[in-house]
């Protein structure tokens, strides 16, 4: 199933230890405050000191703040750490969007690009609304990236997960339509993910994953992650149908394990994309999951959606579905390379 595509990437020997400590003994190599206490007012000074193609972690400390800016990590700067002092209290925000005139691709308000990056304590965030379409809070298209203790903001489009591996820990990503979307192999442990309020007109959708190749090594795993809806969602009567996702391109692949879902996902749980593309060529697959929207005798009866085993389940675990024992194991952040304990 899958291929050694990633060994090209990146020399995960070089790969840094990020210790996890408290950010008052920690001595970064950049502070970023809004009062000036930092030696930069703003995040994107501070990424511009960052050295080319180094072995080593380039620690951002950024304190408490709203900061309305977009951020760039450029390819090549590799190894660049975020640290904020919490994902309520760190923001970074923006607001472009589709409807305004902003590509999709374009229009995050952090952009990664250089390998090996980390945040942890941060909040990402597109304030666009849902009237505005696809606007990105977080586009991540580096290898060898981890993201702990952040949330990601948005409605349409939220987190793009656009390519090579990705890893979440105790995240919490909101939005309503596609909100988490993209060709990466990306893993989620211990998440949160939340649907927002759509359109009157609009269904909420998860996720939509783009895989065009059945040889890609792309997918979007969820282990171990709560998958419900805001309090305005929740109280809508009647609700609007929410889905697990939807298949992007036409061998879309997701899987779902060991997880909680509430009431606020439809009983058939995957919907279409434009009617029935991709229902027979997608992997869409579920194991072990429980809550009131788990039912998987009320699941669509596509060729492509299905239950698996505990064997088959494995296989989408970090340590072999993206390598992680090599790269996410040395930064210290909490990891299971196995399956989760349910």
């Amino acid at each position: 199933m899958l291929h050694d595509t990633y060994a090209s990437w990146a020399d995960t020997s070089s790969r840094r230890s990020l210790i996890n400590v408290d950010p008052s003994t920690l001595k970064p190599n950049a502070v970023v405050a809004q009062d000036g206490s930092g030696g930069f007012n703003t995040i994107m000074e501070a990424v511009n000191t960052a050295p080319k193609r180094s072995a080593e972690p380039f620690i951002i400390l950024i304190k408490a703040g709203i900061y309305k800016e977009y951020v760039t990590i450029p390819r090549g700067i590799e190894n660049v750490v975020f640290l904020g002092e919490g994902p309520t209290k760190t923001k970074i925000t923006g607001n472009k969007n589709f409807v305004d005139g902003t590509a999709t691709f374009h229009s995050a308000t952090v952009a990664v690009n250089g390998d090996g990056f980390m945040a942890k304590g941060i909040g990402f965030e597109n304030t666009a609304g849902p009237e505005k379409h696809q606007a990105v809070a977080l586009r991540v298209s580096a290898d060898m990236s981890i993201f702990h203790d952040c949330m990601m903001e948005g409605y349409q489009d939220t987190l793009y997960t656009h390519s090579y591996r990705q890893f979440y820990r105790q995240c919490t990503i909101s939005g309503t339509i596609d909100f988490i979307f993209g060709n990466a192999a990306a893993v989620f442990q211990d998440c949160k993910v939340i649907v927002r309020k759509p359109l009157s007109y609009q269904s909420a959708m998860i996720t939509a994953q783009g895989r065009k190749d059945q040889h890609s090594v792309g997918g979007l795993v969820f282990d171990g992650c709560t998958i419900t809806a805001d309090p305005e969602f929740m109280d809508e009567n009647p609700m609007p149908k929410s889905f697990l996702g939807r298949p992007w391109k036409e061998f879309s692949r997701t899987v779902v394990m060991q997880s909680f879902i509430d009431k606020n996902i439809d009983p058939e749980g995957w919907g279409p994309w434009v009617g029935t593309f991709a229902q027979d060529t997608c992997y869409y697959a579920e194991f072990n999951n429980k809550g009131p929207g788990a039912d998987p005798s009320q699941r669509v009866k596509w060729k492509g959606a299905r239950q698996i085993s505990q064997q088959e389940a494995a296989a989408f675990a970090p340590g072999t579905f993206i390598q992680g024992d090599t790269w996410i194991k040395t930064s210290n952040v909490p990891y299971d390379a196995g399956l989760m304990k349910a």
